[in-house]
């Protein structure tokens, strides 16, 4: 079995690869060649934690996959990492298990990439200027995604703990990108200003007010992944033109930004438009104008780590990369 750790994933995989792989999974998904069961979750209240299972396989590489990654909130107060995670690739021609790397930096690489993918077909072809709101660790590889579809002039930051965006703005020069970088004071300001806004936050409650939101808005949200979080507000939802998401089946389990106005009666789901794979087949239709203000809300699915994970072992064999190890 391949051993691989995030440094190695770094030196092999680029958000680029990323984006361009799952849109092609995303086609795979829609032919049906794709097998995608619920994932399980195991709660930990105590703690405010969980660990999550999410098993896929894909027909057309030959590979299925397992992630294991669990979200303790509390760790950093211990001096260890939020989200802890793995991935174990299979071969599904003869059951042989094939590889074991770091999901972390995979998980936000992915999240980041199918953002990337909406980006791509819901913004404005100009759009230019970017809002960041919650400038934690899934929120970087959020922005790498939009700068790689889109020619960003500017950048707005905005943390609720303040001094965390002091240094997420420290670290986006390495990336490459030479426009202007501002820190906020207020969520508003930032929104208010945007073409493009991510959300990457662990709110329970929204973290800016649609009544800041301008025409021809693009929402990247993929923070509040549980039914009682919610970074999103309801007037931003009804401002919304067209609204997708990844996996209907998810976001009616897991998204608060949809599950609480719905539980109030004041919003129906049947104001999703459709899945990311609908709108990457052309199944459904992308930005229609310069007006409209689009949302698209991720919670994860399986099969976007077995994408990213799959591809990195390909690279990481042709390369000679990683341990092998006997288990």
């Amino acid at each position: 079995m391949l051993i691989l750790s995030e440094n190695q994933i770094r030196s092999l995989y680029t958000m680029k690869d990323a984006i361009k792989d799952l849109e092609e999974a995303l086609h795979h998904y829609i032919e049906g060649k794709i097998y995608n069961p619920n994932r399980t979750f195991l709660a930990f209240p105590a703690q405010r934690a969980s660990t999550i299972y999410m098993p896929s396989s894909m027909e057309p590489i030959g590979k299925s996959a397992v992630k294991v990654v669990s979200i303790f909130p509390n760790n950093p107060s211990q001096g260890k990492k939020t989200t802890q995670g793995v991935i174990l690739l299979s071969s599904t021609e003869n059951g042989d298990h094939l590889a074991c790397m770091n999901a972390s930096y995979l998980t936000r690489l992915r999240t980041g990439a199918i953002s990337g993918v909406a980006t791509k077909y819901l913004a404005k072809q100009n759009a230019d200027t970017v809002a960041v709101i919650g400038c934690g660790a899934m929120a970087e590889e959020q922005l790498q995604a939009v700068l790689e579809v889109r020619a960003i002039k500017e950048i707005l930051l905005y943390n609720r703990t303040k001094g965390k965006e002091e240094d997420f703005a420290k670290k986006i020069p390495g990336w490459g990108f030479k426009g202007t970088i501002t820190i906020v004071e207020k969520a508003d300001e930032a929104v208010s200003q945007a073409d493009i806004i991510i959300c990457a936050t662990r709110s329970e409650t929204p973290v800016f007010s649609g009544k800041a939101l301008q025409p021809g808005t693009h929402i990247n949200g993929v923070g509040s992944y549980l039914p009682h979080m919610q970074e999103i507000d309801e007037e931003t939802l009804s401002k919304c033109s067209k609204i997708v998401v990844d996996s209907m089946e998810g976001v009616k389990e897991e998204a608060g930004d949809f599950i609480i106005p719905s539980k109030k009666g004041t919003w129906s789901f049947e104001q999703i438009n459709g899945e990311i794979g609908q709108l990457a087949t052309g199944q459904i239709v992308g930005r229609e104008n310069e007006e409209e203000i689009t949302f698209f809300k991720s919670v994860g699915i399986a099969y976007f780590d077995l994408t990213v994970a799959a591809a990195v072992y390909e690279k990481a064999t042709s390369a000679g990369v990683g341990t092998n190890a006997d288990i």
